[in-house]
């Protein structure tokens, strides 16, 4: 049984007016300059993202636990990238803060790698649809 869908005279336009960062499905890829660009755009916000995440961890640290600036960014930045506490931590505040960023970096991290492969994610179904479109004609 094949499967075909049905286009209508007004295919390369949305229901909404609402612009999407991608092309429809109906439309043709970016041109590689245009994609180059997308896939900095996406580079920088997740770069901005880890940036802030990491200026608040080492805010936290520094007033929670009263640790000198680069100490408190050390931490920050091993709790962001995983790896894990440098400094023993002595107050109450500083264990809480420490536990709440963990988890905060955890999803930080993802949303990150999620922002960052978009774009590939994207045009590598975009051109698979647009190949088994072209295998149907």
């Amino acid at each position: 049984m094949e499967h075909r869908v049905k286009h209508n005279k007004h295919k390369n336009k949305r229901s909404s007016n609402i612009k999407w960062p991608y092309e429809h499905h109906t439309e043709p890829l970016i041109s590689p300059g245009a994609f180059a660009f997308r896939l900095a755009a996406h580079g920088g916000f997740a770069f901005a993202l880890v940036a802030v995440s990491l200026g608040l961890g080492a805010l936290g640290y520094h007033f929670s636990e009263r640790m000198p600036w680069i100490d408190a960014f050390l931490n920050a930045s091993m709790i962001l990238s995983g790896m894990g506490q440098v400094n023993e931590l002595h107050t109450s505040g500083g264990k809480l803060f420490a536990s709440f960023y963990s988890l905060f970096s955890g999803v930080v991290f993802l949303v990150a790698v999620g922002i960052i492969f978009a774009p590939l994610v994207h045009r590598l179904l975009h051109r698979l649809h647009l190949e088994s479109d072209g295998m149907d004609q």
